[in-house]
């Protein structure tokens, strides 16, 4: 129900920030070496010489047609241009969440599981470093060691899969575990506290007072009840990757939405910027939606109370 209403609101908030961010559009449409009738021109194109609440609804109903503008150097529409590299930002998005998952996950039950050991605090350890890391200097200390140290995979650039499987297989792997790496630590140190609490509950005492199997009350009793918080660190991590996306993109050469916003900024082309974040906007709402579906997937009881 209210998902229109965030939807609408995430709209307004795009709008804002792009009216308020230092600069004129206009002089960045026509150039700075343009003269004075030019850029009056050119914010009569653009609709900047109307109230700034009509500039919004006339901007809304376009955005509602799918159309998000044309760039300002290149005269392509926006919204060809991001049907085409989102498919670049999705992949290193979903490459990032499985390194994340498969390291992180793993790494907390087992540091739970194991309280008080040397493995624990190794865990421990690895979740706050890991954490503290930024992504862009984790990028270039990997470039440094499995691309010119050790010149296993390559420096950046990108190969479409049709083109070359291998070469696009291994081109994301570096970029992957640059992003990957930061939420694998986030995924271990909550992994880690929810299980501790999970393994508290009365229902394992009784599980393992019955005579089931560790194995079997850590993993189909105990990690189940865990997860829940887990993927609400997952729909927070969306946005995460967004953001992760502009810098790591641009590091290593990929043609996705980070790098265009990226080039778009620094070139203050408006209408990439304006169309790319609320792109990424909708991404978030849509992948907390999903979140939110979910939990009632994983435990019976939410489903069960929003029907009561």
């Amino acid at each position: 129900m209210l998902l229109p209403i965030v939807v609408l609101g995430a709209t307004l908030v795009v709008f804002v920030t792009v009216r308020v961010v230092p600069g004129d559009p206009a002089l960045a449409a026509v150039g700075f070496w343009s003269g004075r009738e030019q850029v009056e021109l050119a914010r009569k194109l653009l609709r900047l010489d109307q109230p700034i609440h009509v500039q919004y609804f006339l901007w809304l109903a376009d955005v509602f047609r799918g159309d998000l503008g044309k760039s300002f150097f290149s005269y392509k529409p926006v919204s060809e241009e991001l049907l085409r590299r989102l498919p670049v930002t999705a992949e290193l998005s979903i490459f990032a969440l499985i390194v994340g998952v498969a390291v992180g996950v793993p790494a907390g039950v087992i540091s739970a599981v194991k309280r008080g050991s040397l493995y624990d605090k190794a865990a421990r350890f690895f979740g706050v470093f890991g954490f503290s890391i930024a992504e862009f200097w984790l990028g270039m200390m990997l470039v440094i060691v499995f691309a010119v140290m050790l010149p296993l995979l390559p420096p950046g650039g990108y190969v479409e899969f049709s083109v070359d499987p291998v070469r696009h297989l291994k081109g994301m792997i570096l970029p992957s575990i640059s992003l990957g790496l930061p939420i694998a630590a986030i995924y271990s140190r909550m992994s880690r506290s929810s299980m501790l609490e999970v393994l508290m509950q009365d229902y394992i005492r009784t599980a393992r007072a019955k005579g089931l199997y560790e194995k079997m009350v850590i993993y189909k009793h105990a990690l189940r009840n865990a997860l829940i918080p887990l993927i609400t660190i997952l729909g927070m991590n969306i946005g995460y990757l967004m953001s992760g996306a502009v810098l790591i993109e641009t590091i290593f050469g990929l043609p996705g939405i980070g790098s265009y916003l990226y080039e778009a900024i620094i070139s203050r082309d408006f209408p990439i910027i304006q169309g790319t974040v609320l792109v990424i906007a909708l991404i978030f709402v849509l992948s907390n939606l999903i979140v939110d579906v979910t939990y009632s997937l994983i435990d019976p009881r939410i489903r069960h109370g929003r029907e009561e």
